[in-house]
């Protein structure tokens, strides 16, 4: 297990290298000149020489990638060229507001495995048969529509929610309150993802040999499907969660614009705007290092639960 989880974390640390490396080279290939997006066309040449020789535009996109790595190294994301503060502040400052927006969804997407517990239980019934329609359903939908409906119904017409912002902080309830239908509109898909899939899952689970053995044995049927059926069902919706941190950070940027709230997703939107290249970066890089981690840690429980994902791995 710990010779699996070193080569885990080393190969999350390549995957991170290459994924920035990726957005870096991106970044760079859009048309047109950061410096007069950035300072505007006003700006003197000289002006704009200065800022091409400190963010090193004037050199090669390698030795460029050089220096960036160099500072990362080094612990040093760069400077806001607006504000001229250290960009790894600005993102920490962020930060918070998005783990707490993505770990919420996270948590609100486990329905799902109660729920499609419980439709394969009961195949075909009635419950069965409505879940699968909601779930098509709601899988079907875009983060945008969900947010906008959430927003012109909840807050609008009905006025039980607040419209935007993410409220005070200080006062949990209200921050809370706020983050309501920002959680709701990123989670509400992934809960029909995971019921569908613990659904089949467990439904193949439960014709397998030792789920029979055990009923045989005259075990009670809720151990039986607590402890031989779930723990094995569970394991491609934890693989799932891990993977679905991406899709979720990425909902994170549609969610924040919608409901005005701060995070990492609209801070991006707007450095990409402003081709702010170094807080661009810096979002980028926090972003990737969850993502890979998301994934990461998934691996590393389902190696827990399932040891022969070890041996698949010899």
């Amino acid at each position: 297990m710990v010779i699996y989880a070193i080569k885990r974390v080393v190969l999350a640390m390549l995957i991170i290298a290459c994924a920035v490396s990726t957005m870096f080279v991106m970044i760079h290939a859009v048309p047109g000149d950061p410096a007069n997006v950035m300072l505007g066309p006003r700006a003197t040449p000289e002006i704009k020489e200065a800022l091409r020789a400190r963010l090193h535009l004037d050199q090669p996109l390698t030795t460029q990638l050089f220096y960036f790595f160099k500072g990362l190294v080094s612990g040093n994301f760069g400077f806001d060229l607006r504000s001229n503060r250290p960009v790894l502040d600005i993102v920490l400052e962020q930060l918070p507001h998005t783990l707490i927006l993505v770990s919420s969804a996270l948590i609100v997407s486990t329905l799902g495995v109660p729920i499609g517990c419980y439709a394969a239980i009961n195949r075909n019934g009635k419950f069965d048969r409505i879940v699968g329609a909601i779930s098509v359903s709601i899988i079907a939908m875009p983060a945008i529509v969900v947010g906008l409906y959430m927003l012109l119904f909840f807050s609008v017409e009905l006025r039980l929610f607040p419209v935007i912002g993410a409220g005070d902080s200080q006062d949990w309830l209200n921050y809370l309150w706020h983050l309501t239908l920002p959680v709701v509109t990123i989670g509400i898909a992934w809960i029909g993802y995971i019921s569908r899939l613990v659904r089949a899952s467990m439904i193949e689970v439960l014709g397998q040999n030792h789920v029979q053995m055990a009923r045989a044995f005259g075990l009670p049927e809720g151990r039986v499907m607590s402890r031989y059926a779930l723990r094995i069902a569970v394991l491609p919706s934890i693989t799932m969660m891990g993977v679905s941190v991406a899709f979720i950070l990425s909902s994170t940027v549609i969610t924040e614009i919608i409901f005005a709230r701060p995070g990492l997703g609209s801070l991006l939107y707007e450095s990409v705007l402003s081709r702010n290249y170094p807080l661009v970066m810096g979002t980028v890089l926090v972003s990737t290092i969850f993502i890979v981690s998301g994934t990461t840690i998934a691996d590393l429980v389902n190696a827990a639960l399932d040891p022969r994902t070890l041996k698949e791995n010899d």
